[in-house]
């Protein structure tokens, strides 16, 4: 059984985009809209994913992700792929960790988090100058909410 253990943080500076070790367009189309998990099938490049997680907020969820053809991933997207996240993920090493930044893009444009896999709940990482508030405890701010409720959509504060 996978579990991810995973913070995501506000981006609140560009520092970050001289730190970066390679970027990539991803897609992602939601299976599902709401429930126990979140189902998705995401590209990147040539190559494709389903993805499954629990739906709770927090640091530690269940995760199960397996390599599908990219031409069962295309049709997925086409024709059951529901709600939609357009992104460029920036990685950015961090001694043994590494950054994942996320450059949102269409109704999430502007949104930018960035998240860090740890190995154990307790793991002690370095916390960039670049990192804002810490929403790894928000919906709002996790793919699966985005792509049904889009940053551009949320009220101005």
């Amino acid at each position: 059984m996978a579990i991810e253990i995973e913070r995501k943080f506000l981006v609140t500076s560009d520092a970050w985009r001289d730190e970066v070790s390679r970027s990539a367009r991803l897609a992602q189309a939601y299976l599902t809209d709401g429930g126990r998990a979140s189902v998705r099938v995401r590209i990147d490049g040539d190559r494709a994913n389903l993805n499954i997680k629990q739906a709770v907020a927090g640091a530690t969820r269940l995760e199960f992700e397996y390599p599908i053809p990219l031409e069962d991933a295309e049709t997925l997207m086409r024709t059951l792929g529901g709600t939609r996240i357009e992104k460029t993920r920036h990685w950015i090493p961090a001694g043994d960790l590494l950054w994942e930044v996320d450059e949102f893009a269409g109704d999430n444009a502007g949104l930018v988090v960035a998240e860090i896999e740890l190995p154990t709940v307790d793991t002690a990482f370095e916390q960039p100058a670049w990192l804002g508030e810490e929403v790894t405890h928000d919906l709002r701010y996790y793919n699966n909410e985005l792509s049904q409720r889009p940053f551009r959509r949320w009220p101005s504060t």
